[in-house]
């Protein structure tokens, strides 16, 4: 009877423990991954702005690349967790974020974790 009642209230304590910690995982797994797509497209965005009144065809192909990055980033669907092809979209957005950047010839560096989130140039 001890052994059965211990199970049941161990159970029901790991269920509540583990929801709780799932849900602080998921909240940071989801505010590290917005961060990111947010650098991405921010810095998408300025490299737009500063290219565009150049009309030489180096600079054509970086455009190129670039609307096809803001295309990739305004497609990412933020408000779906269950999208099941949201880490392979996710590494194409950061495929083309490193062309861009070879591209640009800028060595780029997303940090995440501990450290402020950045970029270094």
């Amino acid at each position: 009877r001890f052994h059965g009642e211990g199970y049941q209230e161990g159970l029901a304590e790991g269920s509540q423990a583990g929801l709780a910690e799932g849900r602080r995982h998921g909240a940071l797994q989801g505010a590290s991954i917005g961060s990111e797509i947010g650098c991405y497209l921010g810095f998408a965005l300025t490299w737009h702005c500063l290219l565009q009144k150049c009309t030489d065809e180096k600079n054509s192909k970086k455009l190129r690349a670039l609307h096809s990055l803001i295309g990739m980033i305004q497609k990412f669907p933020y408000a779906d967790p269950t999208y099941d092809k949201l880490q392979e979209d996710l590494e194409k957005i950061r495929g083309k974020f490193k062309q861009v950047c070879s591209m640009l010839n800028i060595q780029s560096d997303f940090r995440t974790g501990t450290e402020r989130s950045s970029l270094t140039f």
